[in-house]
């Protein structure tokens, strides 16, 4: 299995696992000129931005820290091109990151 593919995968187990907490997946792997979103979501009142993290063990460190200030910068660049694109003002939104190791799937809401 490829990078590609396996970055795939592990994106439907994240989504499967949001849908089971009652989120509903509006899109997965939108891209744009600035960059890509692994998820996006509507939780309750909230547009939900995911980023999906795999990592086969902890020596790399968790899931979580890969989120780093860059990568987050990135990702709010991408939600406010979205948000402008959809016309979707005045909307609250929230950045989560899932986290998964070992086939072991965790939630952070509110992840920055």
């Amino acid at each position: 299995m490829n990078t590609h593919e396996l970055g795939a995968r592990y994106e439907q187990i994240a989504a499967d696992y949001l849908k089971k907490c009652g989120y509903n997946i509006l899109y997965m792997n939108y891209r744009c000129r600035f960059g890509e979103i692994d998820i996006i979501a509507r939780d309750g009142s909230y547009l939900v931005f995911v980023e999906v993290k795999y990592r086969k063990n902890l020596n790399m460190g968790s899931p979580f820290e890969a989120v780093d200030i860059r990568k987050q910068q990135k990702i709010r660049r991408v939600c406010e091109w979205f948000l402008m694109e959809k016309k979707l003002y005045d909307i609250p939104v929230r950045f989560d990151v899932v986290g998964i190791t070992n086939d072991k799937v965790e939630l952070c809401k509110n992840a920055f």
